[in-house]
């Protein structure tokens, strides 16, 4: 059984494949983007099994299924909420919710193998309508307020008064139009979920910013976009240069 991971975090990455070996399965490649994953595959016979991560660092893995005709079977490993699960288990798909347990995965492996013993037989999975339900999931219901400590008082932030999310030292914060940051228990990944995407944009690894704070947009070096916001002012907001064309159509 030939098998591949994609997945952009390169220790979750190794972690996995340590894990799959101990299930004597080899791992073949370890690819880390959609746009290398699409030179991969355009290069290499494809492999029995993908294990694929749904976001990786340069967009959704459902991208590298619109430019390459994969034949392999897949089992997603994702951090989705029960949304995205919703849409997996309608299509009869695998998944793994990470951290992936050893357990969780020696049982995917098993239905693989029960599911596809003749490893040549064609595999068709919709993944059109798979990337449809995880755009417009069933009764979906959008964050609007995030409750902050500070010191031994909580405080309650509406969506109206954030100006922009941002990561830092490993952490996330909201900052507001008063000029003040708050930390938070959760992720920008997480974060890209729970909002809505009508106001909303994750314009890098590092922001998501509303619609309605952006003040100027100034052409950047290297294709890029800057996003001039009313306060935030401790590092420059710029759109990724693979986040471009998506961010521009997202303005209107």
């Amino acid at each position: 059984m030939t098998t591949i991971i994609i997945e952009d975090e390169k220790p979750a990455a190794r972690l996995l494949q340590r894990k799959l070996e101990k299930l004597n399965i080899e791992v073949g490649a370890m690819l880390h983007s959609v746009e290398e994953s699409i030179e991969w595959f355009s290069e290499n016979e494809h492999p029995d099994l993908i294990f694929l991560d749904i976001q990786l660092s340069d967009g959704l893995s459902f991208e590298i299924f619109e430019k390459i005709d994969i034949k392999s079977a897949v089992i997603f490993t994702t951090a989705f909420d029960e949304y995205a699960l919703k849409a997996f288990k309608l299509n009869s798909i695998d998944y793994l919710l990470k951290p992936i347990d050893e357990d969780d995965l020696e049982v995917a492996v098993s239905k693989f193998k029960t599911r596809f013993p003749n490893q040549n037989a064609p595999i068709n999975l919709d993944f059109e309508t798979i990337k449809k339900m995880l755009s417009n999931p069933f009764d979906k219901i959008y964050k609007t307020r995030f409750t902050v400590k500070i010191g031994q008082h909580l405080k309650v932030i509406t969506i109206d008064e954030i100006e922009c999310f941002f990561s830092e030292n490993k952490g996330t914060y909201i900052h507001t139009f008063d000029n003040r940051n708050y930390l938070i228990e959760t992720t920008l990944e997480v974060l890209e979920q729970e909002l809505d995407s009508k106001n909303f944009f994750r314009i890098s690894r590092k922001f998501i910013v509303p619609l309605k704070s952006i003040k100027e947009i100034v052409l950047y070096s290297s294709s890029r976009l800057k996003v001039i916001l009313p306060t935030f002012t401790d590092d420059e907001v710029i759109v990724s240069r693979e986040k471009v064309s998506d961010f521009k159509s997202w303005i209107g």
